[in-house]
């Protein structure tokens, strides 16, 4: 479980802990990809029945890289919305190159997690 937080400036360098995992991290990075290029099309297109596949191609490459390489528990099961806005500024950090040093000062103040929230 993750700890509380009451602001999305508190959560996200926790947010960013949990995706130490460089493996993790391109999972992320390629359904978030896929998932917004499915939504931009149901949206454009107005194939509503697409906007079903936006959670299931999204959250399905994070799950497993949360489950099999980073091996912890995926923060949206306790902060749905700022997981996704999370991932989102994660994206964001990536595309203009600044993913390193965040990612660095969130391991300084959370460490890296095994799956029972133990530090390591």
């Amino acid at each position: 479980m993750a700890p509380k937080f009451e602001s999305f400036s508190e959560f996200f360098p926790y947010y960013l802990a949990e995706h130490s995992d460089p493996v993790c991290r391109s999972l992320h990075y390629i359904g978030t990809t896929l998932a917004t290029l499915v939504l931009a099309y149901a949206l454009f297109s107005q194939t509503w029945w697409l906007l079903l596949v936006y959670p299931v191609i999204g959250y399905g490459f994070a799950w497993v890289g949360h489950f099999v390489f980073e091996k912890n528990r995926p923060a949206t099961f306790d902060y749905t919305w700022w997981s996704l806005l999370g991932d989102y500024k994660m994206y964001r950090l990536w595309i203009t190159g600044k993913i390193g040093p965040a990612m660095a000062e969130a391991l300084e103040q959370y460490g890296r997690r095994n799956s029972k929230g133990i530090q390591t």
